[in-house]
């Protein structure tokens, strides 16, 4: 039995939209968007893995799972990884 090997984590938002299935990547990408709009200074980072929007702080965090899209505020003091 071999080890099994770790996928590494996305660099960029476009890297990890382009991992998720084909049915998600419309919504991710409507999502982003929509963020993008609603804060025009932020920028676009990976924290914990996942995409995020940044200004001095994460403002919100989205990602793509089997049966839903989640979408997450931080937690008060998370500065984000």
């Amino acid at each position: 039995m071999g080890i099994a090997r770790r996928r590494r984590a996305p660099k960029t938002i476009d890297e990890y939209i382009d991992r998720c299935a084909p049915q998600a990547q419309l919504m991710l990408r409507r999502l982003r968007a929509t963020i993008a709009k609603a804060a025009p200074d932020a920028t676009e980072t990976i924290s914990y893995g996942i995409p995020a929007f940044k200004l001095r702080r994460i403002l919100v965090y989205f990602a793509a799972f089997k049966h839903h899209i989640g979408l997450y505020a931080p937690v008060k003091g998370d500065g984000g990884a």
